[in-house]
């Protein structure tokens, strides 16, 4: 039987558990938390990357379900934070995957043997441990690094990254500015709008700004019903779509994108433009430099804060492995099908990618094959390197280049080839 070493029981690291023990694989996951969830167990703890307290998804329910566990019927169209937690929790209750998990264990190092095996070194309650298994599946996910930016000048307020904040509240009464353009940042500039003294979100550039609900639907079930429509076209129409929906963005107090509506990570929020017409959010474009507690922006003008939160993203990282065998914090991720390196033999990444969707049931799909591969029934070409150089230079959505969508994917298209070579 071979042993399999889990990293991270996030929703990725549930689903690689439940489906490598499916084919009768030894498996092993170690989680530096107390239970499953990952990212979606809010805490309190600034130290955890958790979501916040108000966070509800931006896929809706009926695409973002493990196969083979249906999110409840109850569960509204965008469930909560609560609700996703306990959609993970029922997850590994029902399939009996807490006997494989070590919690509060912290992965120290992962060092490749010979004949493809890994040695995993751990610590709990500063007791070391090294254990040797067959292959190695890390799903440790890529939103908990912060990635702060730097500005000329110094900034006399508070300021922190998205990563530390949990609710609105701390920030009641208070000036407050938000860096960012991502799902993430408009979120916290809605929350703390309800009660701060004023909000502003600075902008590097314009976005298309796509409601949660669109002709009565989930934005994501209404595009799923049009995907035979050829992508350049489809994209044209959501575009003229939003145009007639929400007015031009220039005529609604936001700047005007740059870009093609699938250029970017798309922009779900049914509250934002109602706040900003509502005056109680005001978009400001790039910051230009930082004096005490003013912030001058690039068109000249400036306002006083006394808190900024930069939702500025997250670096890709993974400190149990040596920088010279993995880096991907900057530049392309090479990894094919999102999750085999070309040259590291039984290394496995799952959830590593940023769909125009929901993450984990393209990684359920990535267990599967993983499983395949470990148990003989599939192998991937021998030309990884020519694979992984062609879907980089030919990613599903062309997007503009910049670090945050170096590992993006459409999900409809992504989970295709994932099936197809399940088959």
């Amino acid at each position: 039987m071979k042993s399999v070493c889990v990293i991270g029981s996030g929703p990725s690291g549930i689903a690689a558990i439940k489906n490598l023990r499916d084919v009768g694989l030894a498996v092993t996951c170690y989680d530096r938390q107390s239970d499953v969830g990952g990212n979606w167990r809010f805490s309190e703890d600034t130290g955890h990357s958790s979501v916040f307290e108000t966070t509800h998804i931006i896929s809706s329910k009926y695409h973002s379900a493990y196969a083979d566990y249906p999110m409840p019927k109850d569960f509204p169209d965008y469930p909560s934070q609560s609700q996703l937690r306990a959609y993970f929790e029922g997850y590994a209750k029902h399939f009996n995957l807490y006997p494989q998990i070590q919690f509060e264990t912290l992965v120290q190092s992962c060092k490749p043997l010979e004949g493809g095996r890994w040695r995993v070194s751990t610590e709990k309650n500063g007791v070391l441990e090294h254990k040797d298994f067959d292959a190695l599946v890390v799903c440790n996910g890529h939103h908990w690094k912060p990635r702060l930016p730097e500005y000329a000048g110094e900034f006399s307020g508070q300021f922190l990254h998205s990563h530390a904040f949990k609710r609105a509240e701390p920030f009641r009464g208070q000036r407050v500015l938000v860096i960012g353009g991502g799902n993430s940042a408009c979120d916290i500039a809605v929350e703390t709008s309800r009660v701060s003294t004023y909000t502003d979100v600075s902008w590097r550039r314009g976005y298309w700004v796509v409601p949660k609900f669109v002709l009565g639907q989930p934005a994501d079930v209404l595009s799923r019903g049009v995907t035979w429509i050829p992508r350049q076209l489809r994209f044209w129409l959501y575009e003229r779509l939003m145009i007639l929906l929400n007015g031009r963005n220039r005529d609604i107090g936001l700047p005007e994108p740059d870009h093609s509506i699938g250029q970017t990570h798309i922009l779900l929020n049914s509250e934002l433009v109602y706040f900003v017409r509502h005056g109680k959010i005001k978009v400001r474009p790039e910051i230009a430099r930082l004096e005490g507690q003013t912030v001058h922006f690039t068109d000249g003008t400036s306002r006083d804060y006394d808190t900024i939160i930069a939702a500025t993203g997250y670096w890709i990282d993974h400190p149990f492995l040596d920088k010279s065998l993995v880096d991907f914090s900057k530049g392309a991720v090479p990894l094919y099908l999102k999750m085999i390196p070309a040259k590291i033999p039984n290394l496995y990444f799952l959830g590593l990618f940023q769909p125009l969707g929901c993450i984990w049931p393209g990684a359920e799909l990535q267990a599967k094959l993983v499983a395949k591969h470990l148990t003989g029934q599939w192998n991937p070409p021998d030309d990884l390197e020519i694979l992984i150089k062609a879907e980089l230079q030919n990613p599903d959505v062309p997007q503009i280049n910049t670090p945050r969508h170096t590992i993006t994917v459409d999900d409809v298209a992504f989970r295709a080839r994932l099936k197809a070579q399940l088959q």
